[in-house]
């Protein structure tokens, strides 16, 4: 989920700004989010922040706690909502 956003402008030839229109609208999704799929993809080539080693290191943790509770698994969604009171 995405918090945080600002507001940039950029400048795309006719036809950039064209083919990123019809590819929007062949994927259901806005010409901003493609935008910013294509710059998350470039800064992962680059080496910059990287998804997928978050990502990683997340699935790393999966079974590094331990908890009484025997059918979290199975149940968890009951848990969730007794923890938060719902």
């Amino acid at each position: 989920m995405i918090t945080d956003m600002v507001r940039t402008q950029i400048q795309l030839t006719d036809v950039q700004a064209q083919a990123l229109k019809e590819l929007a609208a062949a994927e259901g999704k806005s010409m901003a989010g493609l935008v910013r799929d294509g710059v998350d993809s470039l800064l992962r080539a680059r080496g910059a922040v990287d998804r997928e080693a978050v990502k990683a290191r997340s699935i790393a943790a999966i079974g590094r706690f331990k908890s009484a509770v025997r059918d979290l698994g199975s149940k968890h969604d009951d848990h969730l909502s007794d923890a938060f009171g719902a």
